[in-house]
């Protein structure tokens, strides 16, 4: 197949563009670099021996994008492209919503005009809001969600939903995402922010490698075991091949399927962090801090019709993530 992938130099992004490469299938990606960079082209290349097709363009900018369509002809679109930090969504919420909505509305005008019916779609586990229990299944409630960015995800679920149902031969997959992290084994490709991570993981790595003096641990007194909260850490490597096989969805009756990736286990911050020391065989500072606001004490996945549908099982452990996290984060300058 021949796939536009969004976001394609992303952390999620870059990954599965190594994934679908290795697979045999053609890529071509759009990504604005706004947090991430360029090299990544050339390390896929290094990684894969090819080196895919790229566009430096803004998502929303249709007139660009229309260019990258008619230069190319797609079986599917992947489309990570998106604002991702929980915490700054809150801060700023309309430019959330601004960039999440309106790059996915360009990009499903621009898949009629050109009659691209495939899409599959990065979505995530904090459409499920304030969970009433975990593990979490697809058929469970979703909305109510806790910050600006999962809203995005939840509106644009409902903006693929409606958009197939009008459309016929028009298919979607929403991808619910837990928490990816780690990096490849090459230490070419990993979690690399342009600022001050927002994410855990990367923070710890720099913590770890001396960059910075402590991890911030928001919150010790949720209903968990050890009062932190409890997330389903799942190896980036682990989820880039679930959107290998997630490609065989556009052939099942459905117009629209959904499914959770994640390793079905919780893992609690503070057991990361011991479990990155582990790994690495070094401390890590930390200070516990108030809660964060958006945050939520416990969210993991029940991955039985990922594993049923797609065949998709989780390979890598989360202290194999805390090793190929610490490497790549080591050889970064």
């Amino acid at each position: 197949m021949k796939i536009l992938v969004t976001g394609g130099t992303g952390f999620i992004g870059s990954h599965t563009v190594v994934a679908l490469l290795e697979e045999g299938h053609e890529v071509v990606i759009a990504d604005n670099l706004v947090n991430s960079q360029r090299n990544v082209v050339t390390k896929i290349k290094r990684i894969t021996g090819v080196k895919p097709f790229f566009y430096k363009v803004d998502v929303a900018d249709k007139k660009s994008m229309r260019k990258v369509f008619s230069e190319h002809k797609f079986d599917a679109v992947i489309h990570f492209a998106g604002l991702k930090a929980v915490g700054e969504s809150v801060q700023k919420p309309l430019l959330y919503y601004r960039n999440n909505l309106d790059s996915t509305l360009t990009l499903l005008e621009l898949m009629k005009e050109f009659d691209v019916k495939n899409i599959l779609f990065s979505s995530s586990a904090t459409v499920y809001g304030t969970p009433e229990n975990v593990p979490l299944k697809e058929e469970d409630p979703i909305g109510g969600t806790t910050n600006p960015y999962g809203t995005t995800k939840l509106i644009i679920e409902q903006i693929l939903m409606d958009f197939v149902h009008a459309n016929e031969g028009f298919k979607a997959v929403s991808l619910r995402y837990f928490n990816p992290i780690g990096a490849h084994p090459s230490k070419l490709l990993g979690e690399s922010p342009n600022d001050i991570p927002n994410n855990l993981m990367p923070y710890i790595s720099r913590v770890a490698n001396g960059k910075l003096s402590h991890l911030n641990v928001f919150g010790d007194d949720y209903e968990t075991p050890d009062g932190t909260g409890i997330r389903d850490y799942v190896h980036v490597l682990d989820l880039a091949n679930g959107h290998v096989l997630a490609l065989k969805a556009f052939s099942f009756n459905h117009a629209y399927n959904v499914y959770n990736l994640g390793t079905g286990k919780g893992t609690s911050v503070l057991e990361l962090v011991h479990l990155y020391e582990k790994a690495n065989k070094l401390k890590i500072p930390y200070v516990i801090g108030p809660r964060r606001e958006g945050d939520i004490a416990a969210s993991y996945a029940d991955i039985t019709k990922a594993k049923n549908e797609l065949g998709f099982v989780p390979h890598y452990s989360v202290k194999d993530a805390c090793r190929h996290a610490y490497l790549f984060e080591k050889k970064q300058k």
